[in-house]
């Protein structure tokens, strides 16, 4: 087993570039145009689905809603990670005017 011995400066610069660049990697990005968290109408426009589909939606096990306060919220870096893992979904469920956003953005 090898020993590595290091100054407790290099240790931090390492650490903090490791750190640096996991947040790098799995960050989402937010467009400032949306809010961090959105409400359910904000939702269902921004996907431009109805309400039915909207509570299919949030009823799944995997979709990350938060109801802790007291009305459904969908933190929208957790909402576009998870239209990334699942865009079959989105194609076939989703209206023209979110594919339409999308396209363009």
């Amino acid at each position: 087993m090898a020993l590595i011995v290091m100054e407790e400066s290099d240790l931090e610069r390492l650490l903090d570039k490791v750190v640096s660049r996991a947040i790098e990697a799995y960050a989402v990005q937010v467009p400032s145009a949306l809010p961090p968290v959105l409400n359910r109408m904000e939702f269902m426009n921004l996907l431009d689905i109805s309400a039915p589909k909207a509570t299919e939606l949030m009823k799944r096990p995997d979709f990350p809603v938060n109801r802790e306060f007291g009305n459904p919220r969908i933190p929208t870096g957790l909402l576009l990670r998870w239209i990334d893992e699942h865009t079959d979904w989105v194609e076939a469920n989703t209206g023209g005017k979110f594919r339409d956003k999308r396209a363009i953005g």
